[in-house]
């Protein structure tokens, strides 16, 4: 197995137990730890404010929001082309790029909150689909770095520490959205003012940009995925049908659930920032608890139980306001999207199913990329559709369906059979 040294401060000799309980004696993760805290405040800021950006500034309709999705998903479909492209470059250097894409995209979405040249629907999409594109880039990479730094039989664990990680840079930029947001409220500045945006979008890109400095100083890690275009093997069937439902609920999560908030509970940026930092803080909570979960009882339990939970999340979502009194369904949404965030984290299942079913290390980085494009096949249906049911038959339908997706992925996955496992493993640690 390729080692692998993401951090420069080659003396450092001692670490928390807890971590040199999941990673290897010979790995060195401080920088690459904090480059996804800094990637968290940032990102956290920037999407703290996005959904009331669209609705309430560009005055993207719930409809015209599902082909705006349709277009930020769709270098997620790409990814593994554009990974392609990058088949000579080491995985930490794909890492390095991702990130700067995404630094420089922020950039420009500040840019069009400032000119009103710029505050056109197209520019602001182009960047939003620029700053996706980053994004998805650095998706297969982070979780095969995160895996390839830990111990044997402590790959969901490595995943519930950086996925926790994550969650606390979230926490961070959700509460100061929330807290700019009321500070300009108390001082007379309505929901729609530009100030506020503005301030949350400069304080994003000046944390992305220095995760950028941080990132370009580690170290290159030798862990090199096999750059096919797509990466199909007939072992892995069963794990991209699994990222199709995937897809699915994380699409209606993104793109309509916020909606759902704004447009139908009237949510301000600074309840849907409060909203995001609480999703965030369980988040954090439960993503080192999942890891551990998954190393423990299984990513089957894991994958089944998401998709009976999902269940109650899409009823929830499409009929609380038909069964209870609006107050109180107000309160039963924004707990249903917390609950709905939480469970997303179970989506680390299928990482470590992957992993446990390879035959090489080469394998896991190679089919996460496929498993992403194929996961954002049905996003991008979801994405146009799910616009369309909306605006002709309302949310009631758009979530029956989604409900029905869950109810068929939690089926499936109890197909996933423990003898599937390459019993001589992948790593030796």
């Amino acid at each position: 197995m390729p080692s692998s040294s993401l951090n420069s401060e080659s003396g450092v000799k001692h670490r928390p137990a807890f971590l040199a309980d999941i990673y290897r004696s010979d790995s060195k993760i401080a920088r690459f730890l904090l480059v996804i805290i800094l990637h968290g405040v940032s990102y956290s800021l920037y999407r703290g404010v996005q959904d009331n950006y669209l609705a309430e500034i560009i005055h993207i309709t719930p409809f015209e929001r599902g082909i705006v999705e349709f277009l930020r998903e769709t270098p997620g479909l790409c990814v593994v082309l554009i990974l392609a492209l990058m088949y000579r470059f080491t995985d930490s250097r794909i890492f390095k790029i991702g990130i700067a894409i995404m630094a420089g995209s922020a950039a420009g979405v500040l840019m069009t909150s400032i000119s009103p040249f710029l505050m056109s629907k197209f520019v602001v999409v182009f960047f939003m689909v620029l700053y996706s594109a980053g994004e998805h880039i650095i998706m297969p990479v982070r979780s095969s770095i995160s895996m390839d730094l830990a111990k044997k039989e402590k790959s969901g664990a490595s995943l519930g520490i950086t996925g926790s990680l994550g969650q606390l840079g979230q926490i961070a930029g959700f509460l100061i959205v929330t807290l700019i947001f009321l500070i300009l409220a108390k001082k007379g500045l309505n929901r729609t003012d530009l100030f506020g945006y503005r301030i949350a979008f400069g304080l994003s890109v000046a944390l992305m940009v220095a995760s950028t400095l941080v990132v370009l100083a580690l170290r290159e890690t030798t862990l090199k995925a096999a750059r096919q275009r797509f990466y199909f093997a007939k072992k892995f069937t069963k794990y991209y049908m699994i990222e199709t439902f995937q897809g699915a609920r994380k699409q209606v999560f993104i793109t309509f659930a916020p909606y759902v908030l704004i447009l139908h509970y009237g949510a301000d940026p600074s309840v849907m920032s409060a909203l995001y930092a609480v999703c965030a803080i369980f988040g954090m909570l439960c993503s080192p608890l999942i890891g551990r979960l998954i190393d423990k009882v299984g990513y089957k339990f894991v994958l089944v139980g998401n998709g009976v939970i999902l269940i109650l999340i899409c009823i929830l979502y499409g009929y609380a306001h038909l069964l209870f009194a609006p107050a109180i369904a107000f309160a039963v949404v924004c707990c249903n999207f917390v609950l709905d965030s939480v469970i997303s984290l179970g989506g680390m299942a299928a990482n470590v199913y992957v992993q446990r079913i390879s035959s090489t290390p080469e394998e896991i980085p190679a089919t996460l990329s496929t498993g992403i494009s194929v996961n954002h096949i049905i996003s991008i249906l979801i994405a146009l559709l799910g616009g369309w049911i909306w605006k002709v038959t309302g949310i009631e339908v758009l979530f029956a369906i989604s409900a029905f997706l869950g109810l068929v992925q939690a089926i499936y996955s109890m197909t996933v059979k423990k003898s599937e496992e390459n019993q001589a493993g992948v790593h030796a640690a």
